[in-house]
């Protein structure tokens, strides 16, 4: 198995993800959905990703990821899974979840939607919540 089809980009320094991000989770994950093309997760902060939000999407508000999917783009080399490090913080609080969770929780949910994922119904949210604890179970258990 290749390590290459993950890396990350950090817009500013988060220690606390450089110290929990656990590349070997995702790399599994990346195999199991059989993504061919490789997957950069950009961390950045909300105001950072808002910006991409209102930019890219014309939605003008907070949210914890956008996944940019060139797989069919032969000019990018990578898909983008661009993450709120900010909105990881909230989201752990308010679901009472660790940090480390929460984190591969939206990385896994990027790769979803690489993988051809939806969450834009109430059954398509369900399936995909069902799909990132199985993930998180599978890959992920610290």
């Amino acid at each position: 198995m290749s390590s290459d089809n993950i890396s990350t980009i950090y817009t500013q320094p988060y220690p606390q993800v450089e110290r929990t991000f656990k590349k070997e989770y995702l790399e599994n994950c990346f195999q199991d959905l059989h993504l061919i093309k490789p997957t950069c997760f950009v961390f950045m902060s909300d105001e950072e990703l808002l910006e991409i939000n209102i930019g890219s999407l014309n939605h003008d508000y907070y949210t914890d990821v956008i996944t940019f999917d060139y797989s069919n783009d032969e000019d990018v080399s990578h898909n983008e899974v661009c993450i709120s490090v900010d909105r990881i913080i909230e989201n752990a609080n308010i679901s009472n979840v660790s940090f480390e969770n929460e984190l591969h929780r939206i990385c896994i949910h990027g790769l979803l939607h690489l993988a051809g994922c939806k969450d834009d119904t109430k059954e398509a949210k369900a399936e995909m919540t069902s799909l990132e604890n199985h993930y998180l179970d599978l890959h992920c258990s610290t």
